[in-house]
């Protein structure tokens, strides 16, 4: 869109067709209360969602963001829905295959693969895009969907421990009452509500930021590919281990303030300009630290799920936890355009504080699944 001329006005805005992620508790209960025919609750799911996923994408690598901006933003909404179903069912999947002392290892691998996969699509596609049109980039990226339709058919299927709801109470209503029976539940969402915030307005403008600086998108590609790649294994290696040492708790204060630097050092990026080593320093770091602090993020939510109502309760969190990168990072095109890139950057390193400042409050007594279990 930046390179079609389109405004970072309305580049923020676009960040709207996200909201089936801060949205996607209200259809998660489908996932727990029905069994597909073949490959049970979760695979059959998952192997849905992928399928879907992938032919949105090809349709949306077919529309034009300067003729038909609404189109666009039509097949983006579908790929955030398809991909957003994924997400729901992997994050089920997740938890009901991992035993409670194994989600923070867990949770910090499967952030990184996450992460991983959206390093490789996004500095290899800007590679890509220096090449081809970007609709053939979308149809690479479609077709590297089959790398997950062909990991959903070879994995194996959670065990149903505690049987699938059988009615709309059971599926849809007990989930969240089951949910606010935790000490401290509103004030959890406040906390996952504002954990990362400061971390995801600041992404959404990662890649203008890096334009306007004056990096091409093959510098911005390769480094991202280079640098960001072995950041993100170093992260997920790392995560896991520290995890098993110092907890989810201890790894929400270490790796929130990881990542609040980072952030913290893209302001610094805007003042040095055109500097590849600042560039692989920034994205390196933020890397290491984003994927972390996102894996112990994770571990904590699974932490506090019932594993009978594991999509619905899951999706709950994980939609509050989508409401910043949707909402939140709406202005932030107009915020950069008024107050520069540095005090933008700086601006997003301070919305992270309050989150950390909610960590005591949430967490002295806490008595999650995990801990009962």
């Amino acid at each position: 869109m930046r390179e079609e001329g389109i405004d970072l006005r309305l580049i923020g805005l676009y960040a709207l067709v996200g909201l089936p992620y801060t949205c996607k508790f209200l259809w998660a209960p489908i996932f727990d209360r029905f069994i597909p025919p073949f490959l049970g609750r979760r695979r059959g799911w998952l192997l849905m969602a992928q399928v879907a996923l992938a032919l949105a994408l090809i349709r949306l690598g077919y529309s034009d963001p300067a003729k038909t901006p609404w189109l666009v933003a039509l097949m983006a909404a579908l790929v955030t829905f398809f991909s957003a179903s994924q997400d729901i069912v992997v994050d089920a999947y997740r938890r009901e295959d991992l035993q409670d002392e194994e989600l923070g290892a867990g949770s910090s691998l499967y952030i990184s693969g996450y992460r991983l996969g959206m390093l490789l699509a996004g500095g290899g596609g800007l590679i890509l895009a220096d090449h081809m049109p970007f609709s053939q980039v979308y149809l690479v990226m479609a077709a590297l969907m089959g790398l997950g339709m062909l990991t959903t058919l070879l994995s194996r299927e959670p065990p149903l421990e505690q049987g699938a709801p059988r009615n709309f109470r059971e599926s849809v209503v007990e989930p969240f009452i089951d949910y606010f029976r935790h000490d401290r539940a509103l004030l959890i969402l406040l906390f996952i509500l504002l954990y990362k915030i400061g971390d995801q307005m600041a992404s959404a403008m990662t890649t203008p930021f890096y334009l306007d600086t004056g990096f091409s998108k093959s510098e911005v590609g390769a480094v991202v590919k280079l640098f960001g790649t072995w950041a993100v294994i170093l992260g997920g290696v790392l995560g896991a281990a520290l995890m098993l040492r110092i907890g989810t708790i201890g790894g929400l204060w270490v790796f929130g303030i990881l990542q609040a630097l980072s952030t913290a050092g893209f302001a610094i990026l805007a003042v040095v300009g055109h500097s590849l080593p600042w560039l692989a320093g920034v994205i390196a770091f933020e890397n290491l630290s984003g994927g972390m602090g996102t894996a112990a993020y994770a571990a904590y939510m699974a932490s506090l799920t019932n594993k009978r109502f594991t999509a619905t309760q899951y999706a709950l969190l994980t939609s509050i936890m989508g409401i910043p990168r949707v909402v939140a990072s709406a202005p932030t095109g107009w915020m950069a355009e008024v107050m520069g890139w540095p005090f933008f950057f700086l601006a997003c390193t301070f919305f992270a504080v309050p989150g950390l400042l909610l960590l005591p409050l949430i967490t002295s007594g806490r008595i999650g699944y995990a801990d009962k279990g």
